[in-house]
């Protein structure tokens, strides 16, 4: 059970900041992986009056306010087609449409959860996370050292042109993932840039890239499976009740390989 003593809606990020940078104040986001810990919490920090609850796009970006539901997220038309789809098929998994209409963008983000689908999604794009305090982080930066008593005001995704996928191996439609992949592909004159980003290892999402080229030219089945089996390699997996690390390393291979192919224009 989670037991909290003082609750306070700011009402501007300066006075959110303040109240984040004393001992036991937290953050509360959606609020509904928070509350299944069993902790006290000083000073709970409700976020909702700041209008931080919008997805702005421009020409060239988004911009995810904390606040956004991962539903929003899920049906913005902006974001699905940019994506390819993939972004809406990253959510659809996560428990239920009730869920997502409470969870938000910004808590799952900076939860860096291992199971977190979220996650994975933006580490394949070429995306931010916008500090109070610390201005525009890469996402990948992020995910390794967290926001500590700073705040994540939004998410920032530049409109870089490339094409996405993303799969998941559950053990059931509503569970948490055995294993999530998102992969993207960035075509231009001077590279062929690939960014893979492994969730639910079940350790937070990383990020793999091609540094071996073995993906260089005209994509095939056989490279698909040869990167597929370098990711395996370099892919750390560990064992809990969803799956073993064996059974991970192999969804790695499988998951990479059927991404590149279907990104590449092979029929799967």
């Amino acid at each position: 059970m989670m037991t909290i003593k003082n609750y306070v809606k700011p009402q501007t990020l300066e006075e959110a900041w303040q109240l984040n940078q004393k001992r036991g104040s937290r953050i509360l986001g959606g609020m509904l992986w928070l509350k299944m810990g069993k902790r006290r919490v000083q000073t709970a920090i409700d976020l909702s009056d700041l209008g931080l609850d919008t997805i702005e796009e421009t020409g060239d970006s988004f911009s995810i306010g904390c606040m956004v539901s991962l539903r929003d997220l899920e049906l913005h038309s902006g974001l699905a087609r940019y994506t390819c789809g993939a972004m809406k098929e990253a959510l659809r998994h996560i428990v239920g449409v009730q869920f997502r209409n409470l969870a938000t963008v910004g808590g799952s983000i900076a939860g860096r959860f291992g199971f977190s689908d979220v996650l994975t999604m933006f580490l394949a794009l070429d995306s931010y996370v916008e500090m109070y305090k610390g201005g525009l982080v890469p996402m990948e930066t992020f995910a390794a050292t967290g926001c500590g008593t700073d705040i994540c005001v939004r998410i920032i995704v530049r409109k870089t042109p490339l094409a996405v996928t993303y799969h998941s191996v559950r053990n059931t439609a509503t569970d948490f993932p055995v294993l999530a992949c998102a992969v993207s592909r960035q075509v231009s004159d001077e590279e062929d840039s690939w960014k893979f980003s492994i969730g639910a290892r079940p350790a937070r999402a990383i990020l793999l890239r091609d540094e071996t080229q073995l993906l260089s030219g005209e994509i095939t089945a056989e490279k698909a499976d040869l990167f597929g089996a370098y990711a395996a390699e370099q892919v750390p997996t560990s064992s809990n009740m969803r799956g073993s690390a064996a059974y991970r390393s192999h969804l790695v291979k499988v998951l990479t390989s059927r991404s590149i192919q279907e990104l590449g224009g092979i029929s799967l």
